[in-house]
C-alpha cells in the first residue's frame, strides 16, 4: 500500500518544466492519470494535497532543501516508511531513465537528504528520475543546469519516462514493492 507520494521541486512559475522539478511532474502526471481530486494547500505541511482512498499526493510548497518539514508534517515516522514514496530528478541517471530504490542514501541531493534528516530514517521507497544529458554539466554549472528547464526535445523524452514512472507507481499500489523493483529497475 502506498500512503503518501511526495513529488520533489521547487514553488512557482518561474520553475515549472525544470529539471529540478522532475519529481512534482511525476507526481502531478500519476494523480492525473488516475482522477486524483483537485491539489489543494495544506497550511500544517506548506503543501499541496490531493487523497484518494488511502494515498494522498503532495507537493511541498518550500524550496527543495526544505523538502523534510513536509514530509515530516504529512506521514508518521517509523510504521509508515515503507509506504512512502519520494519522487525526485536525479543527475547520475541518463535522462529517459529512471530507478526505483528503497533505504538508500540521499547521493547528495539536498532534497532527498532533507527528507531524511526530518524524518530520521532512509527506510523508504525513492524514485529517482534521470534528467542528465550524454555529458554531464561541469560542477560549477550543476544548480544553473537542474534549476533550467528541459530543452523541448529532452521534454518529450521525459514524457515517456514519465508515462513509466506512473506505470511502476500503479505497480506498487497494486501489488509490491519488489515486484515493482524487478519490471521497472
Amino acid at each position: 500500500m502506498i500512503r503518501l507520494i511526495l513529488g520533489l521541486g521547487n514553488p512557482g512559475a518561474e520553475y515549472e518544466n525544470t529539471r529540478h522539478n522532475a519529481g512534482k511532474m511525476a507526481a502531478l502526471r500519476f494523480a492525473g492519470k488516475n482522477d486524483y481530486p483537485e491539489f489543494k494547500y495544506d497550511k500544517k505541511s506548506s503543501s499541496l494535497v490531493s487523497k484518494s482512498g488511502q494515498t494522498a499526493i503532495a507537493l511541498p510548497e518550500t524550496f527543495m532543501n526544505k523538502s523534510g518539514s513536509a514530509a515530516a508534517k504529512l506521514i508518521r515516522p517509523k510504521r509508515e516508511m515503507r509506504e512512502l514514496i519520494v519522487i525526485h530528478d536525479d543527475l547520475d541517471l541518463p535522462l529517459g531513465r529512471f530507478k526505483i530504490s528503497y533505504g538508500k542514501s540521499s547521493g547528495g541531493h539536498k532534497g532527498v537528504e532533507s527528507v531524511m534528516r526530518a524524518l530520521k530514517t532512509k527506510n523508504f521507497v525513492r524514485i529517482r528520475i534521470g534528467v542528465s544529458p550524454k555529458r554531464k554539466p561541469a560542477q560549477k554549472e550543476v544548480m544553473k543546469f537542474i534549476v533550467g528547464k528541459f530543452k523541448p526535445s529532452e521534454l518529450e523524452v521525459f514524457k515517456k519516462i514519465n508515462k513509466r514512472v506512473s506505470d511502476a507507481l500503479e505497480a506498487m499500489a497494486s501489488g509490491s514493492l519488489e515486484s515493482a523493483m524487478s519490471q521497472f529497475n
